[in-house]
């Protein structure tokens, strides 16, 4: 019985959540980090906390681009497609 291989996560996908919904989370729940992206969900939904959730997510959304976040919640590589 074969096994199929992951279909690799999106860098581009992934650091564009980041920087543009990242404070929702969205790019956690993209890449499997579940636990992470709900912490997220629930800091942007109490508003005090809104600015730290976005600065969170747009630091992720940059370090994904530029390659220091590389591997998705199950630790495979992300895909490199730009």
């Amino acid at each position: 019985m074969s096994e199929e291989l992951p279909t690799p996560k999106s860098t581009l996908a992934a650091g564009l959540f980041g920087i543009f919904l990242g404070a929702f989370g969205v790019h956690n729940f993209y890449l499997g980090y579940t636990g992470k992206a709900v912490v997220q969900l629930i800091l942007s939904c109490l508003i005090i906390f809104l600015p730290v959730s976005y600065v969170w997510g747009l630091v992720e959304g940059i370090m994904i681009l530029s390659g220091q976040i590389n591997v998705d919640g199950q630790g495979n590589l992300l895909k490199k497609d730009f």
